[in-house]
């Protein structure tokens, strides 16, 4: 069973890569149509100087020929370098001459091109030799037999089989002019592919402050509208029932105790209400800044929290939230799982040459330690937010404590 499914792949593989498959042919006509192309350079035979104005006169021309002939004999696409400028324009001419895009096109169509181009004209050679060497018997029947006396029919045999063996070699030059041809096109007719991915990454940097500056916006957005509308429409709620209950002393006990109760439901969801609003973003850390908002998030912890803040300028707002939503989350989980006494935050900015100035937060508790970030602790959602702004976090927290977090955000955004 073995040996028949090798046999029946190596069937498959032969006819997919005959010189009657159509791989063979493809690359094949991929190989000749470089001819057309390289013409003008067969001008360099005459005249080096007619050979070079024509190749720059012509080079967009001859830009979109290879494009065209890579998409439509092979479905590959190669991209156009994209231009700020028109080409018509004094600064179009300027821009292009300035590029290295320019001229690694005209290095493709003064080098590689017409190098393939006479690679396609060889090709062309061996299809036609292996023809006419494979069908000599053919050519000897066409013809009138042999008068010169060379005894050339006892050749025959010899001559055919040269002419089979170069039918079956023939698809696979055309094969490795078109690996190099595309090659070549990739890397000399495209765009600069590491220019093209950092303008790609700078792309998508700029997109992403974008998005996270519009979700900033937008959970203030609502913790306006529910600052304004719903936690006063329970602040009039419960002052209302208030002056019920103070205003209407002959009121059944029964309706008393509705009303009390109802009084204590308003005042507990405003409670609620409030830590919803801080935790989407707090008034005072647009207000007054990440120094008071940390702060009052220290004064709220179960647990002493010495808190250091040396900043000078304020970082920008998307990484002002960031970093208050870190300390946040990390002293809740300090609160909820590390059976610390103490907890202290330090808060400072400082120079880095590479990304400009950095926000450094390091959060250190006296708890048990063993925290990790697998463990559902809540430092994996602490990656998370560190990571939408480019920053990093390092956490060490060995067992028996202490546990050190240690985050560093870019405060350019």
């Amino acid at each position: 069973m073995a040996t028949r499914g090798a046999l029946r792949r190596t069937y498959t593989w032969i006819a997919a890569h005959g010189p009657w498959s159509a791989w063979a042919w493809r690359n094949t006509a991929f190989a000749v149509a470089a001819i057309p192309a390289a013409l003008p350079a067969g001008l360099g035979l005459l005249s080096v100087p007619l050979w070079l104005v024509l190749v720059l006169a012509l080079g967009p021309l001859l830009g979109r020929l290879q494009r065209s002939r890579f998409w439509s004999l092979l479905g590959l696409e190669v991209p156009e370098v994209v231009r700020a400028q028109p080409w018509s324009t004094p600064k179009g001419v300027a821009e292009r001459l300035r590029s290295d895009a320019t001229w690694r096109q005209y290095a493709y169509h003064l080098l590689v091109s017409p190098l393939m181009g006479l690679g396609g004209a060889l090709q062309v050679l061996v299809w036609a030799g292996g023809f006419a060497g494979a069908s000599v018997y053919g050519w000897a029947w066409a013809l009138p037999p042999d008068r010169s006396g060379l005894g050339l029919a006892g050749a025959y045999d010899l001559v055919t089989v040269a002419g089979a063996l170069l039918l079956l070699a023939a698809p696979w030059p055309a094969a490795l002019l078109t690996r190099l041809d595309s090659a070549a096109a990739a890397t000399l007719l495209g765009p600069n592919r590491a220019r093209e991915l950092e303008r790609r990454v700078e792309d998508l940097a700029e997109s992403r402050a974008g998005v996270l500056d519009a979700a900033d916006l937008e959970r203030r957005r609502i913790e306006r509208d529910l600052h304004d509308g719903a936690q006063q429409r329970l602040v009039s709620l419960a002052m209302n029932l208030g002056i019920a209950r103070a205003t209407l002393p002959d009121l059944p006990p029964e309706a008393k105790a509705v009303i009390d109760e109802a009084h204590r439901e308003a005042k507990e969801a405003i409670e609620e209400l409030n830590s919803l609003v801080r935790g989407l973003h707090p008034a005072v850390l647009e207000d007054r800044g990440l120094d008071a908002a940390l702060s009052g998030l220290a004064a709220r912890a179960p647990l002493p929290v010495e808190l250091t803040v040396d900043m000078g300028t304020r970082p920008g707002p998307t990484v002002e939230a960031v970093a208050y939503f870190v300390v946040s989350e990390a002293l809740a989980n300090v609160a909820k799982h590390a059976r610390a006494k103490a907890c202290s935050v330090r808060v400072e900015r400082m120079p880095d040459r590479r990304r400009g100035d950095l926000l450094r937060l390091v959060v250190t508790d006296d708890g048990v330690g063993g925290a990790d970030p697998a463990g559902g602790t809540g430092l994996v959602g602490l990656r998370k937010r560190v990571g939408s702004v480019d920053g990093t976090i390092m956490i060490n927290s060995p067992l028996g404590g202490p546990t050190v977090v240690t985050v560093e955000l870019p405060c350019g955004l």
